[in-house]
């Protein structure tokens, strides 16, 4: 069953990419369409803020829904909305290009991980996620960096056209490979997954989502800006180094999976604790080779790490809606991710540049709080609430 999860794994890497390779192409679509670094933030802001809002939603109302199917449709989506985006002659034309896939992501991710926990079981969660997880840190290793280089070499529209091609392919593969599936056996009535929001410890760990991606895309969103206007790298540089600060995400991926199925809060607190230093030390080793390479490598390795352990941490703590708790998880790590953007757009235009990683900082900070909080509270309050 190692080929379903393998050709899953290939289509969440060209979802992932189409959402996040718009962070290393920020500063040439600012300006092809004549806006500014943070008006060009929005589109990041506009697909997070689309999958938060209606990402549940969807995920409980297509998870009655044939997987196979769902997925083909889900990536032809992304190859059409790749396509408007290669030819997208304005900022409104790219963001209706953004608004599309957002809303196909989430119900991609939640029911792929899901489908995925089906095939080995709930023990080994972590382990089955980390291999479509796998998927979004090849996204980052070679989607993002790639994407950038394309991005330089032939201009921006180019590496959404590529994108659109590789979405459409990908649909072809999973027509031809993957096995049609049955519904889900114990699939949970729309109305019954949303109950699990009447948990004060649920709603603690979607909070805790949207203070992580806070963090991390106050920063993230604008490291391609840091790396060209500080420390005065071009667009082939600029690639290389997303290219490490993705490559250094597989060892995250792999310690990620592993930690969060020991202890999915513990996991949160010691790379959230590991992230901090690496975003704080970025800027002021911007001029220094070694210092701006291990900043970048500790921040690439949690960052990663995070992705998977908030994702599973959500479906463990709530094992009667994996999917729709996983897609609570995409919810708050989106709205997370539009925030993050808005911030850092605004400590751009009030501080500077500069200090993005600081600001970013001081939401892992709140983030560790709050799962060392989580960690006091007993499963037995949320069946108290249910």
């Amino acid at each position: 069953m190692l080929l379903p999860i393998l050709l899953l794994s290939a289509a969440g890497f060209t979802v992932l990419t189409t959402e996040f390779v718009i962070v290393g192409l920020l500063p040439a679509i600012a300006r092809d369409l004549e806006v500014t670094i943070p008006q060009a933030g929005l589109l990041v802001t506009l697909f997070a803020f689309t999958v938060a809002m209606f990402g549940p939603f969807l995920t409980a109302y297509f998870a009655r829904f044939e997987r196979r199917k769902l997925f083909i449709t889900i990536l032809i989506m992304f190859g059409l909305a790749n396509t408007v985006a290669a030819l997208a002659p304005n900022i409104w034309v790219m963001a209706i290009a953004r608004l599309i896939p957002a809303l196909g992501l989430p119900v991609f991710w939640a029911l792929a991980s899901e489908t995925a926990v089906d095939i080995v079981g709930p023990d080994f969660a972590g382990r089955a996620i980390a291999k479509i997880g796998f998927g979004i840190v090849c996204a980052t290793v070679f989607g993002i960096p790639v994407g950038t280089l394309i991005s330089d070499a032939f201009g921006w529209r180019s590496a959404f056209a590529i994108l659109a091609v590789i979405a459409f392919a990908k649909a072809l593969l999973l027509f031809v490979y993957l096995p049609k599936t049955s519904l889900h056996q114990h699939q949970v009535s729309f109305a019954s997954q949303f109950k699990i929001l009447r948990s004060p410890l649920m709603l603690g760990h979607v909070l805790l989502s949207i203070l992580v991606f806070s963090g991390m895309f106050t920063a993230y969103t604008y490291l391609a800006d840091i790396l060209e206007r500080l420390a005065g790298f071009n667009g082939t540089v600029v690639g290389w180094c997303l290219m490490g600060f993705g490559a250094v995400g597989l060892i995250g991926n792999s310690l990620g999976g592993r930690a969060v199925d020991r202890h999915p809060l513990m996991a949160s607190v010691m790379f959230c604790a590991f992230m901090i230093p690496g975003m704080v030390a970025l800027v002021p080793n911007i001029n220094s080779s070694l210092g701006l390479a291990a900043a970048m490598g500790i921040w690439g390795v949690t960052q990663a790490a995070l992705f998977l352990v908030s994702h599973v941490r959500l479906m463990k703590a709530a094992p009667e809606a994996p999917a729709f708790a996983a897609s609570l998880n995409i919810a708050g790590a989106n709205l997370g991710i539009g925030l993050g953007a808005i911030i850092g757009g605004r400590v751009i235009d009030s501080a500077g540049l500069g200090f993005v990683g600081f600001a970013a900082a001081a939401f892992i900070l709140l983030s560790i709080f709050l799962a060392m909080v989580l960690m006091v509270l007993k499963p037995r309050d949320v069946c108290a609430t249910a």
